[in-house]
């Protein structure tokens, strides 16, 4: 299997929300370009310019950059430079443990309660995938993808167990991203979904779990391939 990677975009222009602070807004935007590798390991990130881009002064970009370093996603050089960190393959290894812990015991739980109302919003968030899958929208497939998850956690009364495994995953989301356009890796995860969704659907809790375990394990599966493509990206 050959791992591709288009080129990284510019970051879009940014429009905040002036009814909305601020600094959460900047954080937002630029996590969302870090993960979608719009802005790619080594990217440099100036203050003074981010602050023109969003119309802000600087206090809220420099929030914003305490909360990226604070999860590892940027590295800040005092007196000298801020820039996208590289991919750390050992906070991607253990974010993939600690989401695997999670949501193996939530898989369970849920199959083990009857909720069809989380089966149409599972299915709703598949054929969401399925669509842009087959346009090839990346950015739009991983919010689905994450919106499947959600989904998973707040039906389990989870959503702040979601809200801790989101803010460890930066590297292993940029990781997935890195792999996600590779030939069958969109379908795979929405097959590996359909599996999830159906065992829950049927309260199969083992087969929930059997089918989680492979879903979750598909990226670091392929990660001497990764590495071979893009090793100025990763680090151990």
């Amino acid at each position: 299997m050959e791992v591709t990677h288009t080129a990284p975009r510019a970051a879009r222009p940014a429009r905040l929300d002036r009814a909305r602070q601020a600094a959460p807004q900047v954080f937002e935007r630029l996590r969302n370009a870090i993960i979608a590798l719009e802005l790619p390991p080594g990217a440099p990130l100036s203050r003074a310019e981010l602050a023109g881009q969003f119309g802000v002064s600087s206090t809220p970009v420099r929030d914003a950059l305490m909360r990226l370093e604070e999860e590892g996603l940027v590295d800040v050089f005092p007196q000298h430079a801020t820039v996208v960190s590289r991919i750390d393959i050992g906070r991607a290894q253990q974010a993939h443990f600690l989401r695997q812990a999670l949501e193996l015991e939530i898989v369970r739980l849920l199959a083990e309660k009857h909720d069809d109302a989380l089966i149409i919003r599972l299915d709703h968030a598949i054929a969401l995938q399925q669509q842009f899958a087959k346009a090839g929208e990346f950015e739009a497939f991983m919010a689905a993808d994450n919106d499947f998850h959600a989904q998973l956690y707040a039906a389990a009364g989870k959503q702040e167990l979601w809200a801790l495994v989101r803010s460890r995953s930066g590297h292993i989301d940029r990781l997935r991203r890195l792999h996600l356009p590779s030939p069958g890796k969109a379908q795979n995860i929405v097959r590996h979904h359909r599996l999830i969704t159906r065992a829950i659907e049927a309260g199969d809790a083992d087969a929930a779990q059997q089918h989680l375990r492979k879903h979750l394990s598909g990226t670091l599966s392929e990660l001497d391939k990764i590495r071979s493509h893009h090793p100025e990206y990763l680090t151990d």
